[in-house]
């Protein structure tokens, strides 16, 4: 009776200890990994990923992470603060004469961690197994061909599929049979990862076999065909992504150029203005956390009206007297330019800050395996579009917007019949400004922010509006697609610097034959 309820309390007090798991595999591959030197170290390591159950990579973490040691031919584990046998999970004494630490070379180091990828393999996560399987496919070697098999042969999802189907072939160009070279080589032929590209090179310059030579030819010729068009389609995004950068830049200084013909040198500003705002709303966000990932939605409107009041003062304070006087509007407006640039150094610092993406706008969209199409660059092209669909909506459709076009056409006659040019001027120019505080806020999503953000983009910006026309809403879309289009075009051929110079030599010979821009401004002034 005794012995029975001592039985039971042993039994109770194992399961509240909850001791570490006996790990079931092979005893002497492990203590070869450990204890071995050379190249019967990377056999053993084999051997165990091949026969590896769900425990095998926690040990496999312990070596790599320095956790192991030895006294002699006894293996230590250092585990939370304990000396314990890492194969039976016995206590260990604390002093153990000539104790020492487990070498782990660089070489073995990697083979380890290429290990431990490969036991992710068979995760019953889908990222875990996705993330292993793309870390793989630069870092596969030969003994862990075992676990891949094992792994495909699971694998439901066709992505990973896919990928896992790679790394076998790759490892099977090794093989010394013909046809699992072929069948190798015909598989990497249907991918479009520049990793097969690379495999399928390096097999051919040893391949001795002239039938797999010419099946590697013709393979190559299939990859090489899908990364070019996955760099043409990558091309086109960044073009389109360029161009709506521009398009936001540019949208404001079309509406206060072309309605008033000032030439504005502080709308760069106006634009670091609306990035600032940005960065200011997120840090407020930061002391509610479980709504971070909304504060864009709010410092949208906040960057447009920050922006736009700033404009509004501008234009009231100081251009109001200043027109008709381009040159004189020119080098006030620098000079606010410069004022405002210190001005956000003094509160902020002369260091760029960093405004973090929402989750939501993390990653990307992987279309081909060179080709990766940003979430915060996606977003950014919506946002151009849903700002030009308002700002269209404001010109043509509200009564702000009809009295822009008037003055636009004709200030004399607008003013004859009783619009408030001045009244006008000032709401034009916030709102052309509050959008430049918009491409602000959206410019914050994929770069640093600092004092200087505003110079990259104001010389940029007016070529758009020169080239589409002044006062041209569709001119500006076009001009901002056409050089993003043109600028990213060149710099895969020559180089950004040669680019810009290029472009900038276009638009002054066009310039020269069409001054009047891409669409020409029609009203009564004009034709008269």
């Amino acid at each position: 009776m005794h012995s029975k309820l001592i039985f039971y309390i042993v039994v109770l007090l194992s399961g509240l200890l909850k001791p570490l798991p006996v790990l079931a595999f092979d005893r002497a591959a492990f203590e070869s990994v450990v204890l071995a030197e050379g190249d019967e170290r990377f056999k053993a390591l084999d051997t165990l990923v091949a026969e590896a159950d769900n425990q095998t990579p926690v040990l496999l973490k312990a070596l790599l992470e320095g956790e192991l040691q030895r006294a002699g031919k006894q293996i230590i584990w250092v585990h939370e603060g304990r000396n314990i046998d890492p194969l039976t999970q016995a206590p260990l004494s604390s002093e153990l004469p000539d104790k020492e630490d487990v070498v782990v070379n660089n070489r073995l180091r990697g083979a380890l961690e290429s290990a431990l990828a490969a036991l992710k393999l068979v995760s019953t996560d889908h990222k875990t197994r996705l993330a292993a399987a793309k870390e793989l496919v630069v870092s596969a070697e030969e003994g862990m061909k075992p676990i891949v098999k094992k792994a495909l042969a699971k694998e439901t999802d066709a992505t990973i599929k896919a990928l896992l189907e790679s790394i076998l072939a790759t490892m099977e160009l090794k093989s010394t049979e013909v046809p699992l070279r072929l069948q190798a080589v015909q598989v990497l032929g249907q991918s479009s990862n520049s990793n097969a590209k690379t495999a399928l090179l390096a097999a051919l310059e040893v391949e001795s076999d002239e039938g797999v030579k010419q099946a590697i030819k013709t393979s190559l010729k299939q990859v090489e065909t899908r990364l070019v068009w996955g760099q043409r389609l990558g091309l086109v995004f960044a073009g389109l992504s360029l161009g709506s950068i521009l398009l936001l830049a540019a949208l404001g200084l079309a509406i206060t150029y072309g309605l008033m013909g000032v030439i504005n040198m502080a709308h760069g500003e106006l634009i670091m203005i609306g990035s600032y705002s940005t960065f200011v709303v997120q840090n407020l966000f930061r002391h509610i956390p479980a709504f971070f990932d909304w504060y864009l939605l709010f410092a949208i409107p906040v960057s447009f009206i920050v922006s736009a009041l700033v404009g509004m003062l501008l234009e009231r304070g100081v251009i109001r007297w200043l027109y008709g006087r381009p040159l004189e509007t020119l080098l006030a407006t620098w000079g606010i330019s410069l004022v405002l640039m210190q001005t956000v150094r003094t509160f902020f610092g002369a260091q760029n800050v960093q405004v973090e993406n929402p989750s939501f706008m993390s990653g990307g969209i992987v279309v081909m395996s060179n080709v990766v199409l940003p979430w915060n660059r996606i977003m950014i092209v919506i946002f151009a579009i849903a700002v030009l669909l308002a700002v269209g909506w404001t010109l043509t459709r509200t009564r702000l917007g009809l009295f822009v076009r008037a003055v636009t056409q004709n200030r004399a006659m607008a003013s004859c019949v009783g619009v408030p040019t001045a009244k006008v001027d000032t709401l034009a120019f916030g709102l052309g400004s509050g959008i430049a505080g918009l491409a602000g806020c959206a410019l914050s999503q994929i770069g640093n922010v600092g004092p200087d953000l505003g110079q990259s983009f104001i010389v940029d910006s007016f070529m758009v509006v020169v080239l589409g026309g002044v006062g041209q809403l569709a001119g500006t879309v076009y001009a901002a697609l056409g050089l993003g289009f043109a600028n990213k075009l060149l710099e895969s051929w020559s180089g950004a610097v040669i680019a810009k110079i290029v472009v900038l030599v276009f638009i002054i010979m066009f310039i020269q034959k069409r001054p009047q821009g891409l669409f020409a401004l029609k009203g009564r002034s004009v034709e008269s």
